[in-house]
């Protein structure tokens, strides 16, 4: 037994070394796609910002049918209709994520309307941009059931058939607001947050399941209606991303089958010195950067 562990001891550092060593040359050297023509993919918040050009992504790359979730009909029913005169399969689902009936209740339909979901898109969020103090109750309990717990219900409604299918992909649209918080967004940062700790639990409890995986994306301030009123300090040192661009490396990421992507790469930066620096240091970048004072001209949709 002792051997044993000493053998595992030994080879964990070499196993280490080749899988960066594998991660390494897989950067360098063309990967080959997900083809995507077999696949049903169901966008949340997928009637306009993100989650529109979402739709039109995938129908660019051939997905088999296209399903939209949302709350506002004429969104919806506009993207619905781009969606179908690029050839592509589309339908849409009036449905709040935020109230686990209304999910379970539309996944059924979906099943029985459209077919098997393989992949998931969890897209739909809101922010309201207040303070702690400044935010009503109710806003911020909708945050948090739309943000976090809506894909908690939509994981749970289409997650069993994929497992049963081995075939699936659950996609969560986060931000790099997750990993660092800013004031004036506090409903926004800390439903974030805790759907990113959702997804790296899911992302390790399916490594054994075959055929199913996961994708989180963290991308940096995108230039869409929900953020609207939102200023950087220096934009052409820091220039918002464009939902599109936003929207393509999602869709490329599931492809790949790639686990996190942080947009742009210069975030990873940002990881690294929030793990190194003192706490003084990093109120010093945030006061730089600007992002203190960020959302105070925040307006959001109108």
């Amino acid at each position: 037994m002792v051997w044993k562990w000493l053998g595992a001891l030994l080879l964990f550092p070499v196993q280490m070394v080749y899988l960066v060593l594998k991660a390494a040359v897989c950067i360098l050297l063309p990967a080959r796609l997900r083809d995507l023509s077999g696949e049903n993919v169901l966008i949340t918040g997928g009637g306009r910002g993100i989650g529109r050009h979402l739709a039109r992504e995938f129908a660019k790359r051939g997905a088999r049918k296209i399903i939209l979730w949302g709350r506002t009909e004429k969104c919806l029913k506009e993207t619905t209709e781009e969606i179908r005169m690029m050839g592509t399969e589309c339908h849409y689902f009036i449905c709040d994520v935020g109230n686990r009936e209304e999910v379970y209740q539309q996944a059924k339909a979906v099943r029985e309307k459209v077919g098997d979901i393989t992949i998931l898109v969890n897209n739909a969020a809101v922010v309201h941009g207040k303070s702690l103090m400044d935010s009503d109750d109710d806003a911020l309990l909708k945050s948090q059931h739309i943000n976090t717990l809506g894909q908690f219900w939509t994981t749970k409604a289409f997650l069993p058939r994929m497992l049963e299918l081995q075939n699936g992909h659950i996609v969560c649209l986060n931000s790099v607001l997750a990993l660092s918080a800013i004031p004036g967004a506090i409903d926004y940062c800390t439903s974030k947050a805790s759907s990113f700790a959702f997804m790296e639990s899911l992302t390790l409890g399916l490594l054994d399941c075959p055929g199913v995986n996961a994708t989180t994306v963290l991308p940096f301030h995108t230039s869409t209606e929900m953020f609207q009123g939102m200023r950087i300090r220096f934009p052409n040192l820091f220039p918002p991303l464009k939902p599109e661009t936003v929207a393509r490396r999602t869709v490329e990421a599931v492809q790949l089958n790639q686990a996190f992507l942080l947009l742009p790469w210069t975030m990873h930066v940002l990881v690294i010195l929030k793990s190194i620096l003192p706490r003084s240091a990093l109120e010093e970048i945030h006061k730089f950067s600007g992002s203190y004072t960020c959302m105070n001209t925040f307006k959001g949709r109108t």
